[in-house]
């Protein structure tokens, strides 16, 4: 049996009931056979079994009173994955489907996509099974201020920095960041995502989609190809989709979906800025829901219960959640001449589908690459804090561009140094694996 598959079956016996993780944990795995031939020093250290295992799991009762005054209970969990080059950086998702099988397995991406952006942050995840969705804001701020109540002695600005994710917008990090600040009497950058004006850097909003077609940008270019005139399909409404349909346009594709959980719309004549400003305002005031688009523009079709994989497209870009991309999206996808795909959410194309897409040739982007840019983007609000500076727009946005291409440059690097030339999902497993190998062989066993 090899290293790389007996470390796998022991992740699998040690925690049976986590199957994102082990999806999440395998589809690394599988690449790294080869650079275990060329560094045996990896297998003698133990290394696989070392970053398969967090270096600390938190788990933690959230009790918090709704607007009745009913008590009500969630659970709350930080996984400090590792720290080989630098402290735990990742965010936290609030949402009925958390469990510690999906923080692990979120926090296992995040350890080599922050490897990836070359800046000197470790990996980690948290969340919780609360909803935020209907509440009002005073029973989200008591919930946020009960979690803080207990995280805040796990983290701070060189040990820990959460940041935002499903769930947990600008509303939730500014409620978390002021009882941080209560109850320490500390005014530091432990959490990222935060306003402009106390802490938070330009760009953020925008990073995760925006860096997502940087990333696109560069794969086609590769290719002798362009975003220009490209329909492209994008699933999601959030924060991810929003700005990654909003760069698509500035570089004249044409947007031809966005969705939310309870179904996708499609508009032949493309989603425009100023219909694109119209979603922002429904999701991010309103917080309405996508099918209420049909109604203000009759042209569009909505489908209801749908992923947009089905419709034709050039580039598909999943932006939504983990595993929206399955085998009968993925068959649909290459049927109907897809070229592309930039994953702007974390693990949403399936192993299966995976194999479909990369059979037909389809160039793909894989998460801890191409949406690396939001955390890149949190790692430079660290640095703004950490120097009490603020940076302009441009700047941030011209070292987000830099980052990404830098990103894309590393994976296409590796894959061709391991005879993968063109695979990025090699590409990226090997070389942010290898600066965290590195990282860890240096400091020891510990």
């Amino acid at each position: 049996m090899s290293y790389v598959k007996d470390a796998f079956d022991r992740v699998k016996l040690r925690d049976p009931e986590q199957p994102e993780f082990h999806q999440a944990v395998w589809e690394v795995l599988e690449t790294l056979e080869p650079v275990f031939d060329k560094h045996p020093e990896y297998k003698d250290a133990n290394i696989l079994e070392r970053l398969t295992e967090p270096e600390r799991v938190i788990t933690f009762r959230v009790p918090w009173v709704d607007d009745n005054g009913a008590v009500q209970v969630n659970r709350g969990m930080r996984v400090e994955f590792n720290s080989a080059i630098g402290p735990y950086k990742g965010g936290l998702r609030f949402h009925p489907s958390v469990n510690l099988g999906i923080i692990k397995f979120l926090g296992f991406e995040q350890i080599l996509k922050n490897a990836l952006t070359t800046r000197p942050i470790g990996g980690g995840k948290g969340g919780s099974d609360f909803n935020p969705k209907g509440k009002s804001d005073l029973e989200v701020m008591r919930f946020c201020q009960s979690f803080m109540t207990e995280l805040y002695r796990h983290i701070g600005a060189n040990i820990d920095v959460p940041a935002g994710d499903i769930g947990v917008g600008g509303r939730e990090i500014g409620y978390m960041f002021g009882q941080y600040k209560r109850l320490t009497g500390k005014w530091e950058g432990v959490l990222t995502g935060k306003g402009y004006g106390w802490g938070g850097s330009l760009i953020r909003p925008e990073a995760t989609g925006y860096g997502q077609v940087y990333f696109l940008r560069e794969m086609l270019a590769s290719k002798g190809e362009s975003i220009e005139g490209k329909a492209c399909a994008i699933s999601g409404s959030g924060n991810v989709a929003q700005y990654c349909a909003e760069k698509i346009i500035s570089y004249g594709g044409k947007v031809i979906t966005m969705s939310d959980s309870g179904g996708y719309i499609f508009d032949a004549d493309g989603i425009d800025e100023s219909k694109l400003a119209w979603i922002m305002d429904l999701k991010n005031n309103r917080r309405g829901r996508i099918k209420e688009y049909v109604k203000q523009y009759p042209g569009a079709v909505y489908h209801e219960g749908k992923r947009p994989w089905s419709e034709k497209c050039d580039i598909a870009l999943p932006s939504a959640t983990q595993n929206e991309i399955e085998e009968k999206g993925a068959n649909s996808l290459v049927k109907n001449g897809c070229m592309a795909i930039s994953e702007g959410a974390n693990m949403p194309t399936s192993p299966e589908a995976y194999a479909i897409l990369s059979k037909a040739g389809v160039l793909f982007g894989p998460a801890k690459a191409a949406n690396a840019g939001g955390v890149a983007v949190s790692a430079l609000e660290m640095s703004q804090n950490a120097a009490f500076d603020e940076w302009t727009s441009e700047k941030v946005d011209s070292k987000l561009d830099q980052i990404m291409t830098g990103i894309h440059k590393q994976c296409a690097d590796a894959a061709e140094e391991y005879n993968q030339k063109g695979n990025l999902v090699v590409g990226a497993n090997i070389a942010g694996f290898i600066k965290v190998a590195e990282a860890m062989l240096d400091q020891g066993v510990v």
